[in-house]
């Protein structure tokens, strides 16, 4: 027997589910029921993330009965919240991560989601990464997101992060108004920003990390799990990851119907710069790259960089668990 709330909570998940295109997996109902019923996500203000955003009813539908969105200022800070317990399973950007696990942090990645979906703005005064050098360029924080890509690209063209460029510390309104008045001379931006940017005519592309190799190639947002929920956990750290990649299989089916949801769930204001952002984001190539090439390549950079100390070996072998992700891709052939 079950409640009627119960039963009005499963009719709504199986309709959601339904609406966005999925269908129960026969895979799902053999396994055993989560391990608990409460998972706690990061929400902070990044609209790649939609896949994660979108799981709610089909986390329902995986057996969980609590789900919760904790808000967190920035990707950093949701980082921090996973590796101390506050947050199980979260969405990414792996350059963070790399950094956390360095420095001790107990985090475990889990899979790639997908690759591409920063880009990197410059002034009249660069046209090409080399031209960073001398220059400055904004970032909303040392270790953040946008910091270690930046960092990894001017490693990978020979750069020192360290020593060539200067960093100025602002939000990213700050980081658009000044490039549009020419005080400072790259910006790694990340969506809604590059849409805003390019409909504003402000400075112009160096690097886009959806169509530009070698960072095409990787993933740039990755699940991240806490080390101690996914060792006492392993069916819902199954289960939650089933959902994440279901839900990026719908933002790569029908981009429109995500950014409609991300503007009416209050993740962003303008659907224009959404479903632009959604439609250019390749969610469909999480069967297809390589997770722990990508884990090897950015911590490769870092490492070459001197912002980690542990080889990029290491890192994996300590801070990587592919086992769900592989059981996942025989399930979801799509």
């Amino acid at each position: 027997m079950i409640t009627r709330r119960q039963f009005v909570a499963r009719l709504t998940a199986t309709a959601s589910t339904a609406a966005i295109g999925f269908r129960a997996s026969p895979c799902a109902a053999a396994e055993p029921p989560p391990e608990t019923k409460k998972i706690r996500l990061a929400r902070v203000p990044s609209i790649c993330r939609a896949p994660q955003y979108m799981t709610e009813e089909l986390l329902h539908a995986e057996g969980f009965t609590d789900v919760q969105y904790l808000s967190w200022p920035d990707t950093l800070e949701a980082g921090r919240a996973a590796a101390a317990g506050a947050v199980d399973i979260t969405m990414q950007y792996v350059g963070p991560s790399i950094l956390q696990m360095d420095s001790g942090q107990p985090l475990t990645l889990l899979a790639g989601i997908q690759p591409g979906c920063f880009e990197l703005f410059g002034s009249e005064r660069v046209r090409s990464i080399p031209d960073l050098k001398g220059k400055t360029i904004a970032v909303d924080q040392v270790a953040g997101s946008a910091y270690t890509f930046v960092a990894s690209i001017m490693t990978y063209v020979g750069l020192n992060p360290r020593k060539d460029v200067t960093w100025s510390t602002v939000t990213a309104a700050e980081a658009k108004r000044r490039l549009a008045e020419g005080k400072i001379d790259g910006f790694l931006a990340l969506p809604p920003d590059p849409q805003e940017l390019r409909a504003k005519r402000v400075g112009h592309v160096i690097v886009n990390s959806v169509t530009d190799r070698p960072w095409s190639q990787y993933f740039c947002c990755m699940v991240a799990g806490n080390r101690e929920f996914v060792r006492k956990n392993p069916t819902a750290t199954k289960r939650t990851l089933r959902a994440i990649l279901k839900a990026a299989d719908a933002c790569a089916a029908d981009p429109a119907r995500a950014a409609r949801f991300l503007v009416d769930k209050g993740y962003t204001e303008r659907y224009d710069y959404a479903v632009q952002a959604l439609k250019d984001i390749p969610y469909d190539k999480w069967r297809e790259y390589d997770h722990e090439d990508t884990v090897r390549f950015y911590a490769l950079r870092l490492y070459e960089a001197g912002m980690i100390k542990q080889s990029p070996k290491t890192i994996i072998a300590r801070g990587t668990d592919w086992r769900f992700l592989n059981e996942l891709k025989k399930e979801l052939k799509g």
